[in-house]
């Protein structure tokens, strides 16, 4: 019946129609609830099932279980602070008071303004911001206001991605710039104790711990399976880890950057520990804040990241370096992953341009030495 009526109104808004200056908001409604119907008709084609919308799908399908841990630890540690302990249902609902709200309104602005851009464009909608808008609440405290979660979204979209073109013409991960935003235009919301657990009820984070040099850090149990304050969706990395299998098993995620991002923290870590300008080991640095999170779903970004397989190599070494980096000689940023991922989205053309040169070059050498054999032959 909804197939039915979708044929019946969709000439409306074809070209011709009176509808027409609507049609790539109706091609979006159309293409999310079903297959496009578009065909090849000449030409060499590959064909696969996978497209856009499958891709973001899965990726938010690997979200799901940060999205729903997420919510029963927002509730868990707001009633942890109060001294009060509740069974599951009251925990999860409370936590749903408080970030479904985030959700709906991260993606209500978003999707609200690439609608408005692809309407001016007369382009379609694209799917990237099904992950985008699915991110930035996941790495905010639960008690950022409703409208700074608007107004960093609107940034995002519109400075991060609508001023290059759009959806895979942006140089920096949108989700990140969000949080770029928050941290640098209302620091009070985003860093020190007074944050992190809802209702103004204050709780230090294990990074706040770490860079105090406080005993009080979390043990490696509790950051591993999330039962800290913390941003929504950073926190369980039993959570994070699962996702990551999910984006390893669909081709979705490379691994490549998940295992260098790693390589490089663990380095930076150590050689921290060595020389004594941190008291945190090496698990606690891969273990607190962002850093799994960000190595998962934010450092392999198709769009921001490397594009070749030795760049991607070295944008996740130079990344997880930069984090613990940031971490251990700047107490005023405890959070290093998000500086490092911009920074180097910033430098992944650079590092691609690199990588293929030298490529070009071996390649030409070769072809000269071919060459002069022939001649002495």
């Amino acid at each position: 019946m909804l197939r039915n009526f979708l044929d019946r109104i969709k000439p409306r808004f074809e070209k011709g129609g009176k509808l027409h200056f609507l049609h790539s908001t109706f091609e979006a409604f159309e293409s999310f609830l079903y297959v496009p119907d578009k065909v090849t008709v000449s030409g060499s084609h590959i064909r696969d099932a996978l497209d856009m919308k499958r891709t973001m799908i899965t990726v938010v399908v690997a979200l799901l279980p940060c999205f729903l841990f997420g919510i029963y630890n927002t509730g868990l540690m707001h009633y942890a602070a109060l001294g009060e302990v509740k069974d599951f249902w009251p925990v999860f609902w409370y936590g749903c008071t408080k970030v479904l709200p985030m959700l709906i309104v991260s993606y209500a602005v978003g999707l609200g303004i690439e609608f408005i851009f692809a309407q001016i464009r007369g382009h379609e909608v694209n799917e990237g911001f099904l992950v985008s808008g699915f991110l930035i609440p996941l790495i905010c405290p639960p008690d950022v206001p409703l409208w700074m979660i608007a107004v960093a979204t609107a940034f995002a979209v519109v400075i991060g991605k609508e001023v290059f073109g759009g959806t895979g013409m942006n140089i920096w991960n949108p989700a990140l710039l969000a949080r770029a935003f928050l941290f640098f235009a209302y620091p009070s919301r985003m860093s020190g104790d007074a944050v992190w657990v809802a209702d103004a009820v204050s709780g230090p984070t294990a990074l706040s711990a770490m860079a105090s040099h406080a005993e009080a850090v979390p043990s490696v149990s509790d950051l591993f399976w999330g039962l800290i304050p913390g941003s929504v969706g950073e926190t369980s990395k039993f959570c994070i880890l699962l996702g990551a299998a999910i984006l390893l098993w669909s081709g979705i995620g490379n691994f490549r950057i998940m295992f260098s991002v790693v390589v490089g923290g663990t380095l930076m870590a150590w050689i921290g520990r060595l020389t004594g300008s941190t008291d945190a080991t090496v698990l606690q640095h891969l273990l607190s804040g962002g850093f799994l999170f960000g190595a998962v779903f934010m450092a392999t970004d198709p769009v921001t990241s490397a594009q070749t397989n030795c760049g991607k190599w070295i944008f996740g070494f130079l990344t997880g370096l930069m984090a613990v980096l940031i971490r251990i000689y700047n107490p005023a940023y405890q959070e290093g992953m998000m500086l490092a991922i911009l920074l180097m989205n910033t430098f992944a053309p650079l590092i691609d341009y690199l990588v293929v040169n030298r490529n070009v070059n071996k390649r030409r050498k070769r072809l000269r030495s071919v060459q002069v054999q022939v001649v002495n032959a």
